[in-house]
């Protein structure tokens, strides 16, 4: 999934640099985005891992009451309240096609097919959703950093 946020946010903060003629060439000038930050994630894990060898350390692995700890100090309990009650507010179209779109990942073509619609429909009631998400508890927003949302 960072991968996935750091190739989006690359390309948008780089679109004036893409000069696609069509749809596909777009597509092509995304995934070499994709394989430029895979590539580089790779090389950070391969130096870090030799480094951390190097140094005779190991990374240790947390354990259940960490995990909790720093979930904890996020705050990561009253957001998740929060996001759930938000969630049960959006009526039931809006919350199947976020379900579809964010919870599974789904392409927006599958959203509108798995919901009997089509794709513009799909889209509009993802978007409404993330909206009425929003407006709904703005403190999710703020907390969770809106670039990230």
């Amino acid at each position: 999934m960072d991968l996935t946020a750091e190739t989006f946010a690359q390309a948008y903060r780089d679109r004036s640099r893409c000069h696609a003629a069509d749809d596909q060439e777009a597509v092509s000038w995304v995934f070499g985005i994709a394989r430029h930050c895979l590539s580089a994630y790779l090389r950070r894990g391969v130096a870090e891992r030799k480094a951390l060898a190097r140094l005779g350390v190991e990374r240790r692995a947390l354990n259940d009451v960490e995990y909790d700890r720093i979930e904890e100090l996020a705050g990561l309990h009253d957001i998740v309240d929060q996001i759930r009650d938000a969630w049960d507010e959006l009526d039931t179209e809006e919350r199947d096609a976020l379900r579809l779109r964010v919870v599974e990942e789904r392409p927006y073509v599958d959203v509108a097919r798995g919901l009997g619609v089509t794709e513009q429909t799909a889209r509009a009631r993802v978007s409404r959703a993330l909206r009425g998400l929003r407006e709904s508890r703005p403190l999710i927003v703020e907390r969770s950093d809106v670039g990230h949302v």
